[in-house]
């Protein structure tokens, strides 16, 4: 039972609270930095959950429920499964994020697969200085191309237009050659996302291969 404030109409209600934290909430209250009554008033029951990384039965059970999820959401016909190196790489990973963390990967997984079975986890999808984050059985970004492979010809009598597609066909070609025709490995090599790299193969079909 409570009053508002400015109120003198008591207010009665049945709710129960949950609460959730990552930090050590009795070293807290024990440093004066969280209040030991609204302590005493929230742990009338207290359940620990280990890190998900202490836990990795649970790995592979979550992520297929994440998977089928985000399959639902973007109206696949069919869940994708994970390779065998793939769900080796879920559960070798420390999962520093967690549970979060591990929902965050799985539904980049599922939505940049075209196949029936995701073979490519990405856990790190920010670039830096030191590469882009790593993928499932990769310890390093693949090279970039060489410098000569954006070496433009100005005295060329082509027209613009021909001559960008010109250019933009010997990278893709040169970096499905790197790669071993492994397209999400070109994408990166040419610092594209895998739909923009599919659409620009799309772009020029079998000129790639010519």
């Amino acid at each position: 039972m409570f009053e508002r404030v400015g109120s003198s109409q008591p207010i009665q209600v049945d709710v129960r609270i949950v609460g959730a934290t990552n930090a050590d909430l009795m070293a807290l209250a024990g440093a004066g930095r969280f209040k030991r009554d609204l302590l005493d008033r929230l742990s009338f029951d207290v359940l620990l959950l280990p890190p998900l990384r202490e836990r990795r039965e649970d790995i592979l059970l979550l992520a297929n429920h994440f998977a089928a999820r985000m399959a639902f959401e973007l109206g696949y016909a069919e869940v994708p499964r994970f390779s065998d190196a793939a769900a080796a790489a879920l559960q070798r990973y420390a999962w520093p994020g967690n549970v979060r963390e591990l929902k965050n990967v799985v539904e980049r997984a599922v939505y940049r697969t075209d196949a029936a079975l995701i073979t490519d986890i990405v856990f790190d999808p920010f670039p830096s200085s030191l590469g882009t984050g790593l993928s499932a059985g990769e310890q390093s970004q693949p090279q970039a191309l060489e410098p000569e492979a954006a070496a433009v010809d100005t005295r060329s009598a082509q027209p613009f237009l021909a001559a960008v597609q010109a250019f933009e066909i010997r990278l893709l070609r040169q970096a499905l050659c790197e790669a071993r025709y492994h397209q999400k490995k070109a994408a990166q090599l040419l610092g594209l996302t895998y739909h923009q790299f599919r659409g620009l193969c799309r772009k020029y079909g079998d000129a790639l291969t010519q």
